[in-house]
């Protein structure tokens, strides 16, 4: 059965998602609030793109050399018990961790084939989880069915970059939309808005039906919507 998706987003009132630039003690809020909001889910994953995930391994590259020969283009999973799980969207292999876990989940890399060998083995000397969601791009119909096949995950939660969650939106996998909406403009054209989608793979609109609108302290709104 395929895992509920739910996509939790934060975003100025025009709706651009990056927050550089935000008065820090405000962001600092609204980041605390943000993962509040998103614990109210109970999800036993979360997922990001490499950017994100870059941002969060703070790494700085990966001993090469570490393959002595080919490794078989076939999933590698360090741990199935974990509580939570951090899904790392990185097709061709970028994200330099330094350890299996990620804010207290452990890793799970979500790769194409071609990735490096050396990559591989490196994620396995450090005990990083993998598993392949296509040959030169990620079809992620496949990624969520793999975590619920693999390692029993219910709910997933989506939570960016833009790009990662665009893509998931204009797949059709997601289930329910989860904004915070921050009481600021940020007015910057060239920053990105919270789901973005790349020209030549739109598919259409996206309907929604909203579920509830609650007022946060600080004077945010958390907008829940539903697939209509």
């Amino acid at each position: 059965m395929k895992p509920y998706v739910i996509c939790h987003m934060m975003s100025s009132i025009d709706g651009h998602a990056l927050t550089d630039g935000w008065d820090r003690p405000f962001k600092n809020a609204a980041g605390e609030l943000y993962e509040k909001l998103a614990a109210k889910f109970d999800f036993d994953g979360w997922i990001c793109g490499r950017t994100t995930m870059e941002e969060i391994a703070h790494g700085e590259g990966y001993p090469k050399g570490l393959a002595k020969e080919p490794i078989p283009r076939t999933p590698y999973f360090a741990k199935r018990d974990a509580k939570t799980y951090a899904i790392a969207i990185d097709g061709h292999g970028k994200v330099a961790w330094k350890s299996n876990e990620a804010l207290g989940s452990h890793v799970v890399a979500v790769l194409t084939e071609a990735v490096s060998d050396d990559y591989l083995a490196y994620l396995q000397s450090i005990e990083v989880s993998y598993f392949f969601a296509g040959k030169t791009d990620i079809d992620l119909a496949q990624v969520v069915q793999t975590l619920a096949d693999e390692l029993g995950t219910k709910r997933l939660i989506v939570e960016g970059g833009p790009h990662v969650s665009g893509s998931f939106v204009n797949a059709g996998l997601v289930d329910e939309v989860s904004v915070l909406i921050l009481p600021l403009v940020d007015g910057r054209g060239h920053h990105p808005a919270s789901f973005e989608i790349a020209e030549d793979s739109w598919k259409q609109p996206s309907y929604l039906k909203l579920e509830s609108a609650e007022v946060q302290d600080g004077g945010g709104v958390w907008l829940r919507y539903k697939r209509s």
